[in-house]
């Protein structure tokens, strides 16, 4: 992938298209696919999707009980327990994934967390870079001999704007100093960003292939860690809660574009993409606002995903792609 490659398809599908639009006419029987986060918001729209297309979908849940209640009425699907944040528990639950299925067509990464206060887990990493990108590195390591049996498998990464706020602090990446909740944030999508370059360019050789995207503004319980008065201030809500934003995107809207991702013929012998709107996104211009669209050139270097990866592989242990 080169930056050059950021610009659209041409797409016959928009932000206002939908799940049922972007699924319409699409056959998923004998497919199988895990959805983190596939209980909630976004991941229950992509696993209802899925779903409805005829495929096997397999939910890691942090809250199994509550998935289970969630996805009562969608027949078709799995739920198994699974901590982004433990990284021996995501192992395990990768081992029960090994278990049941010999191969893997889709792994869609949509658990994630957003804008929470300081917190460190495992041996001091910063939780949102955990959360959002170590957890998924390390399942994408333990599932990639099932991806590698699969006849192209994609690997779709929910990233957002957010990534927009920052590039990777590499100078200091858990925040050991001066904490900000947003750059936190905003490291954290710009590392699923990068996570999707470098699986692409080991991937591909095997006909796997990996894309980021930004869903668009939704709101959902992404949001949990952030109180109403400050969902007001940004004029995302009203008093009541309500969404007043301009150009939010309800949840089918947002999930939209990971399924996109996942089956367009278009996207056939591309990967290591960013997405949004159901297209490839262009390379964003220095000093454009996050609500202007667009990826940041440093979100897609392929020096720096390269780095990430050797950080990453040096932090989990995880070895997505090795031969």
């Amino acid at each position: 992938m080169t930056t050059t490659d950021q610009r659209s398809l041409g797409s016959p599908f928009s932000a206002a298209s939908t799940v049922e639009d972007v699924m319409a006419g699409i056959d998923l029987s004998g497919r199988t696919a895990v959805v983190t986060g596939g209980y909630s918001g976004l991941g229950l729209e992509t696993t209802r999707g899925l779903v409805a297309a005829g495929a096997h979908v397999i939910v890691p849940a942090r809250r199994p009980e509550v998935a289970r209640v969630a996805l009562r009425d969608v027949h078709g699907c799995d739920v198994i327990p699974m901590d982004l944040a433990d990284l021996a528990g995501v192992r395990a639950a990768a081992a029960r994934i090994r278990e049941v299925i010999d191969r893997l067509d889709l792994l869609m990464a949509v658990a994630g967390v957003m804008a929470t206060p300081a917190r460190y887990v495992g041996p001091g990493w910063e939780s949102q870079l955990a959360v959002n990108h170590f957890g998924h590195f390390t399942l994408a390591g333990e599932l990639s001999s099932l991806l590698t049996a699969a006849d192209g498998a994609r690997v779709i990464v929910n990233s957002s704007a957010g990534h927009s706020l920052t590039d990777i602090r590499w100078h200091d990446p858990h925040f050991r100093t001066g904490y900000d909740k947003w750059l936190a944030y905003g490291q954290a999508k710009t590392a699923n960003v990068l996570f999707a370059i470098g699986l692409d360019a080991l991937g591909s050789r095997d006909g796997i292939r990996a894309f980021a995207l930004h869903p668009g503004k939704i709101i959902t319980g992404l949001q949990r860690e952030m109180t109403l008065q400050e969902q007001v201030e940004r004029g995302w809500v009203d008093q009541d809660g309500k969404v007043i934003g301009p150009d939010f995107k309800t949840a089918s809207q947002g999930a939209a574009t990971g399924l996109w991702a996942a089956t367009s013929s278009l996207l056939d012998g591309r990967g290591g993409l960013y997405l949004e709107d159901c297209d490839v996104a262009r390379i964003a211009t220095p000093g454009e606002s996050v609500d202007e669209g667009g990826v940041r050139a440093y979100a897609v270097d392929t020096d720096s995903a390269a780095r990430l990866w050797e950080l990453s592989v040096a932090a989990t242990g995880a070895t997505p792609m090795a031969r």
